[in-house]
């Protein structure tokens, strides 16, 4: 006798492209949630929110991308540049739909002063993420180290739009604005 195996990989195929179609829409949902949570958080609770944030961010759906990230984020925290570029280069060829791996690559190749392939990574993470902050954060501060401060302070405050809490694009922006740059009329 022999066993209908079309039957299972058609249901097998289907399983998978309703959790693939559904699943990035309940993603997208629930880190609108979170976003419009840190908006209007308070100072206080701001923190946490911001974390929550990050964290929904930082999950590809795959346990084996998810270890990617991590091995180049570790990486990136005890200064091994290239091993970091190197982990996640193998995480954004092999999830390119995963805005965060360019977004960390991106900072990898910040600290490597190789500006040209971090605005590149930072425009594919925010194609892809375009709420992402951090990654709006690190735009404005390639511009700022370009020397382009107009750019910079107007991504500072689409940053702050996002996350009203953001320390560091706040005290930038104030300093763009303690030189005349970033004021509003």
């Amino acid at each position: 006798m022999r066993i209908p195996t079309v039957n299972l990989k058609h249901t097998v195929t289907a399983l998978g492209l309703t959790l693939l179609l559904v699943g990035p829409v309940m993603g997208q949902q629930d880190t609108q949630e979170l976003l419009e949570t840190l908006r209007t958080a308070t100072p206080e609770g701001a923190s946490a929110a911001e974390r929550n944030l990050e964290r929904a961010w930082s999950k590809s759906g795959s346990a084996a991308m998810d270890l990617l990230l991590k091995r180049g984020r570790d990486a990136l925290a005890t200064g091994d540049i290239d091993k970091a570029i190197d982990h996640l280069t193998a995480l954004t060829d092999h999830a390119p739909d995963f805005a965060e791996g360019y977004h960390a690559r991106a900072t990898a190749f910040f600290r490597a002063e190789m500006y040209g392939l971090a605005l590149d990574d930072l425009e594919m993470a925010l194609a892809l993420n375009p709420d992402n902050f951090n990654a709006i954060f690190g735009l404005a501060v390639i511009f700022a180290e370009l020397g382009d401060a107009r750019r910079a302070a107007s991504l500072y405050r689409r940053v702050l739009a996002l996350n009203p809490h953001h320390e560091n694009a706040t005290k930038a922006l104030d300093a763009l604005r303690a030189q005349g740059i970033g004021r509003t009329l």
